[in-house]
């Protein structure tokens, strides 16, 4: 039977809706002398065709973990033990170890965070750039690889390309490194780019040079991205949505807008209290309380309870679920629970009403709503 133009139409449109990249309910573990560190819990997002998306948290909430789970490029000890990675709808977890040696590179590259300890150090950088893309590419003679090298180290902005073939890692400086890693990660033309911590080693100048090659390669490209850092200032204005980790879990979700000044969480909250602004120069910066979460010893309700000024009894017991905020982004934190319920007391007039309401939908919120 022949397939109609508005078939195809829909066809097309529904391709273009249909994430690239689909991570849902992701748990990932470390199994370990000491216990099982539990360093992912139930991590979900898409990231569509085209986009950045930031993933933002101090160091532990889980961020690397996450892009090395979606690489399967985790220690021995390591194990996704839940949940589904899907790539243009395959659950890349059931790929052989051949498959996903093709997979890596072609489909989906990294930037890993220190391109000093990445680069092979007893390896020239066109041999390096070379081993990638002869495995991956249509480019399997030396010639052609060494030519295709040379066009990739100039197409990220470094001089004198062919020069730098010849030369060794340490050699260059620390940004030209990180550029050879972007060029490598290049190589293979693929749909996603993870870049963990890609400007982590570098100075500010450098960072932002970085950051404007990401930006304008992605669009030439017309790759996603997924950039993992622990600076939301390097995220502000890149990224089409932004997810904030803490303790492995997903906090709130949202575009830079709406993660910076409508925050809805009290991690997110707390890190923006650290970053100096023009409204407070002149003033010391609030500092997040207490030390971040043991993995090994996960609370049993919400992972920031223990720092958090506003924790109520309920946080000690019970995971908060995520909420659609009132502009449409996402957080997890029974202060929005305790919000909706003050803004409900104040629609029904009395609090016996609003806490009858409220005990339908969360009863559990009503018994420990209770600020500790």
């Amino acid at each position: 039977m022949a397939i109609t133009e508005q078939e195809v139409q829909e066809k097309i449109r529904e391709n273009e809706e249909t994430p690239v990249l689909q991570v849902k309910n992701l748990h990932t573990s470390f199994f370990t002398e000491s216990g099982e560190v539990q360093a992912v819990n139930g991590v979900s997002f898409n990231l569509q065709k085209g986009k950045i998306l930031g993933v933002v948290g101090e160091s532990g909430s889980g961020k690397s973990v996450t892009a090395y789970s979606i690489m399967q490029i985790l220690a021995d000890t390591g194990k996704v033990v839940e949940g589904e990675i899907l790539f243009k709808g395959e659950n890349i977890l059931k790929y052989s170890e051949k498959q996903m040696n093709e997979f890596r590179g072609d489909k989906i590259s990294i930037i890993f965070q220190d391109p000093m300890t990445s680069l092979n150090p007893v390896f020239t950088i066109g041999y390096q750039l070379r081993e990638a893309l002869q495995l991956h590419t249509k480019y399997k003679t030396k010639a052609e690889a060494n030519k295709r090298g040379t066009e990739l180290l100039a197409m990220v902005g470094i001089n004198q390309p062919e020069t730098r073939m010849k030369q060794y890692p340490f050699e260059l400086s620390g940004g030209m490194r990180q550029r050879v890693m972007i060029a490598m990660a290049l190589a293979c033309e693929p749909d996603v780019l993870i870049a963990d911590e890609p400007t982590t080693a570098l100075d500010v100048t450098i960072q932002a040079q970085i950051l404007e090659l990401m930006k304008s390669l992605q669009e030439k490209m017309g790759m996603a991205i997924i950039l993992v850092t622990h600076d939301l200032g390097v995220i502000a204005s890149m990224c089409d949505e932004i997810i904030v980790m803490y303790g492995g879990r997903v906090c709130e979700r949202g575009t830079a807008d709406d993660i910076f000044y409508r925050p809805c969480h009290e991690y997110t909250k707390g890190l923006l209290r650290s970053i100096p602004n023009v409204q407070n120069m002149k003033k010391k910066l609030v500092p997040i309380g207490g030390t971040p979460i043991n993995m090994l010893a996960m609370p049993k309700g919400c992972a920031f309870c223990p720092r958090c000024d506003n924790a109520m009894k309920i946080c000690l017991t019970e995971k908060p679920d995520e909420m659609q905020m009132p502009d449409g982004h996402y957080a997890s934190c029974w202060m929005n629970v305790k919000k909706m319920m003050e803004e409900e007391q104040q629609g029904h007039g009395t609090e016996e009403q609003m806490l009858k309401d409220l005990e339908k939908e969360e009863p559990a919120a009503v018994r420990n709503i209770d600020t500790i």
